[in-house]
């Protein structure tokens, strides 16, 4: 049975445009389009969809407004489309914890061309939203208060995909302030990645930022990778650098958290431990194992706490983790094995 999917969104040429790119699908069917959530609202009554695309705005009742409420009384996985600006972003974020599973960006100009060309985008993360555990989203405990650290030396690695906002943001706000150097890939459109490293910097006790070119990592940072580059992490000296890096995709993702992994494993694997979070597909499992084989300490997140047990799932196939947790014990993990 094909995955039925409803699209809520006001404008009549998005509508259009997702029953194209849909048409034909072995996987889909779009089995209505609502113009504003309270049409949406009676539609999901009677449809039953399985996945919702949901515009930002539209009349009547904002998404979010919409996605708070759709989470309280219809849980359901839910593709946010949202608009390449700043605003976007913020909104995109806020969506993201209100239980959203994934976000697709709108093109700003030549909105029918540009948006077919996002087929294969689209079908991706309906593809992650098919296969999501909402209740895993809005699961969350609380961060558990920590004492300093004092930590000045080791490395801190987390990759994600599917849900890995959330999942990441419950790990940093158990950190405390002098937390080792982390750093995090998290698959996101590369207009959205600064507005997350803000978004998490003002959740935890950890400077968080999006990664530079040559800077230094640092105890007590966070280090996001740019949602257009792969982050690598190389040794000189005593210090561990980032460096940014436009190659191809891999794993058709860039950034890639096996480029991430990967580098790790070269520069300095005894000093580092690794986890993978949930996520669609199977990035950063090769580099998982890389790092395990080479003496890092490597975890993953297990299949109940995970949004999308894809990445992780992965790993554990390949032998890569050598603990598979709960993901409200991998902040515990993660410091512990400093």
């Amino acid at each position: 049975m094909p995955v039925k999917v409803l699209a809520v969104d006001d404008s009549a040429l998005i509508r259009s445009l997702m029953k194209e790119i849909l048409k034909g699908s072995s996987e889909f069917q779009l089995v209505g389009a609502a113009r504003d959530p309270y049409e949406a609202r009676e539609l999901i009554k009677r449809l039953n969809p399985d996945v919702l695309t949901l515009d930002v705005e539209m009349p009547k009742m904002d998404g979010l407004a919409f996605l708070q409420n759709l989470m309280r009384l219809r849980p359901m996985p839910v593709v946010m489309l949202s608009s390449l600006t700043e605003k976007g972003g913020e909104v995109a974020m806020r969506a993201l914890e209100l239980g959203a599973v994934d976000v697709v960006t709108k093109p700003k100009e030549d909105l029918a061309h540009t948006f077919a060309d996002l087929r294969e985008e689209i079908l991706a993360k309906l593809r992650g939203a098919s296969k999501a555990r909402v209740s895993a989203l809005r699961s969350a405990v609380a961060p558990k208060k920590r004492s300093s650290l004092r930590l000045t030396h080791g490395l801190v690695a987390i990759g994600a995909s599917t849900g890995g906002t959330e999942a990441i943001r419950q790990v940093l706000a158990q950190f405390p302030a002098d937390a080792p150097a982390t750093v995090v890939t998290q698959h996101i459109p590369s207009h959205f990645s600064r507005m997350f490293a803000k978004s998490l910097n003002a959740a935890t006790s950890v400077r968080v930022k999006e990664a530079e070119e040559g800077e230094e990592l640092r105890p007590g940072h966070v280090y996001v990778a740019p949602g257009d580059r792969h982050l690598v992490v190389v040794k000189s000296g005593a210090r561990f650098v980032a460096r940014l890096d436009g190659g191809p995709a891999v794993n058709r993702h860039r950034p890639s958290v096996d480029v991430m992994f990967e580098s790790l494993a070269k520069a300095s694997p005894e000093n580092c431990v690794a986890v993978l979070l949930t996520g669609m597909g199977d990035d950063g499992a090769r580099g998982l194992l890389a790092l395990r084989r080479m003496g890092a300490k490597t975890l993953a997140q297990d299949e109940e706490s995970s949004v999308v047990f894809g990445m992780p799932k992965a790993a554990v196939q390949l032998g890569a983790a050598q603990a598979v947790i709960p993901l409200e014990e991998v902040a515990d993990r993660l410091l512990e094995a400093r």
